[in-house]
């Protein structure tokens, strides 16, 4: 087995504690909406990193991942027909999802997108923190690929885990496309940066140094390895995939 190729049978789960999780998302949803309250008419048609979309469509995407957790029905809504759809074109239910969700709020004006971000953005933090936990050790139903990778995850990682991550890696989309300096604190985005380092290490298994600048910084590793030095959102960024990643740097983690 390649460095970066795996399959993972047990289903993965989060490593946060239950509160430190909730608090995440919660502070990660503030974050998206004071970001998106103030992009200029002209920022919000940037184009992003991501093939296809500029800053509104992803900021479609975003409220539509909002409006799935804050709505039960609303996330068997979404679910089934992005299901449906990927059946038929063949593809990734997670693409036929994003796809949806843009899709859905494109009607939407910015003004309109921002203030239905505001008003669902706790009910959504809300949601995910009271899934019951008979929900959450289950295995979702379909395997995940991302990157080289292929691995089942229990609906906790998901709701724990990914979509903390998610709304992270968008803002810093948002913020690379738009030229507006992203929020970066010790007690939340460096959190959510040693989260994903504990998680990469995991994944590769190796002996590494790792030393990660910026406020989300520090210093992690057993000292073994080449030293890896870089700034924290970078590292995210390329284990994303968004950036090129050669050695232990390629080996992806889920955002």
């Amino acid at each position: 087995m390649t460095v970066g190729t795996m399959t993972r049978e047990a289903p993965r789960r989060r490593a946060l504690a239950p509160d430190l999780a909730a608090r995440l998302a919660a502070t990660e949803y503030d974050r998206v909406v004071e970001l998106l309250e103030k992009l200029t008419p002209e920022q919000w048609a940037a184009p992003t990193d991501c093939p296809s979309w500029d800053v509104r469509a992803m900021a479609g995407h975003m409220l539509g991942m909002t409006q799935l957790a804050a709505s039960t029905p609303e996330t068997i809504r979404q679910m089934m027909t992005a299901q449906r759809r990927a059946k038929r074109a063949g593809g990734a239910t997670i693409d036929a999802l994003t796809a949806l969700q843009v899709e859905k709020n494109a009607g939407l004006d910015t003004a309109e997108l921002v203030a239905m971000m505001r008003r669902l953005c706790p009910k959504a933090a809300k949601g995910r923190r009271r899934t019951p936990k008979l929900v959450r050790e289950r295995r979702m139903p379909e395997e995940q690929v991302f990157g080289d990778q292929r691995e089942w995850w229990t609906f906790e990682y998901l709701l724990d885990v990914v979509l903390t991550r998610d709304p992270f890696m968008h803002r810093s989309d948002i913020c690379r496309a738009t030229g507006v300096t992203m929020t970066v604190t010790a007690d939340h985005e460096g959190v959510i940066v040693d989260d994903v380092v504990r998680e990469w290490a995991g994944r590769h298994g190796s002996p590494y140094s790792l030393e990660l600048t910026g406020p989300a910084g520090g210093r992690w590793g057993d000292g073994g390895g080449e030293p890896i030095r870089m700034d924290a959102v970078e590292f995210c960024r390329v284990l994303s995939g968004r950036g090129h990643g050669e050695g232990l740097l390629a080996v992806e983690c889920p955002f």
